[in-house]
């Protein structure tokens, strides 16, 4: 319901009439502000649209607008202890584990993977941002190792504590895999062609549309197959279940993250709008395999197939 296809569809056709998009940007800091202005101005567009289709247009309109806050999740508060934040992702953990959602994670990333290994490379490297204490990392550095495939996994974040926890559990289960301190927003220090997937998942809405735009920028001149994105799809039922769900832990700051996400989940038109924005071009996809939306974006000129799993 609160995807709003019709209306954004028709917001977006009226801004590229209108000459607002596509725009060239010069600077990682022109592309952030650009980005942050121009879904402002969607935003603003669909809801004039919405009023002019009028009845449940304009009604799911403002409930989006309600329900929508640029408020920060708990573990993303600076002044929080390092220690409580890893309390919270590993809640985060449970919960996927609970979910099944880190197999089927998995199973989508070795589809690009699978592609490389049969290319021939002599060997195969996975970069995660912002990955918290690594329940994906993990998941899929032990598919690979039970596979034997020749794929190398680091996880990387800016919270110490997290990179600790990853390499600790790396180490005792004695994975392909490691973690390192790494500013998503910057990743200058690796030549072209790095790796050959970077993988953001259950985090972009952490993040604000330049943000992630830009870290899409980046992956482009590092990463040689695809950027892969995987988040909440941003319905009303979801704005109900994520908290509910994350009460299951017990955890008051966690379930209260839950209710915060939630809200903040990117519609599928946005995340096309930002992939658009941040590679200048029209030929990446963004699915939905409930509860969740794909944002997956080639780099290698292959057909941009919607993974699915």
């Amino acid at each position: 319901m609160l995807q709003m296809k019709q209306a954004a569809l028709k917001a977006l056709e009226n801004l590229r009439l209108a000459g607002e998009i596509p725009f060239i940007w010069q600077s990682m800091e022109e592309l952030e502000s650009k980005t942050n202005d121009f879904v402002s101005r969607f935003l603003d567009e669909r809801l004039t649209v919405s009023k002019e289709l009028g009845g449940g247009f304009f009604l799911t309109e403002l409930l989006d607008r309600l329900m929508r806050t640029s408020e920060s999740e708990r573990m993303d508060d600076r002044e929080l202890p390092e220690i409580e934040k890893l309390e919270l992702v590993r809640a985060l953990d449970r919960q996927n584990e609970m979910m099944h959602l880190y197999p089927r994670y998995v199973a989508m990333l070795l589809s690009l993977l699978d592609e490389a290994i049969k290319g021939g490379e002599p060997e195969v490297k996975v970069l995660e941002l912002a990955c918290g204490s690594g329940g994906l990392a993990i998941a899929l550095a032990e598919e690979v190792q039970r596979k034997n495939l020749a794929v190398s996994v680091t996880g990387s974040d800016i919270v110490p504590i997290f990179i600790e926890e990853g390499n600790r559990l790396a180490a005792e289960k004695k994975l392909p895999l490691s973690f390192r301190r790494l500013n998503a927003y910057d990743l200058s220090e690796f030549s072209a062609e790095s790796f050959e997937l970077m993988v953001l998942s259950q985090s972009l809405h952490h993040f604000t549309p330049g943000q992630l735009a830009v870290m899409i920028a980046q992956s482009a001149k590092c990463t040689k197959t695809a950027f892969v994105g995987i988040d909440g799809y941003r319905s009303i039922l979801l704005a109900g279940g994520v908290p509910l769900m994350a009460s299951m832990q017990g955890i008051a700051s966690f379930a209260l993250d839950g209710f915060t996400s939630a809200r903040k989940f990117y519609s599928e038109l946005e995340l096309d709008i930002i992939a658009e924005i941040a590679t200048g071009k029209r030929d990446h996809s963004v699915t939905s395999s409930w509860p969740l939306s794909i944002l997956t974006i080639r780099f290698d000129g292959k057909n941009n197939y919607a993974l699915q799993f």
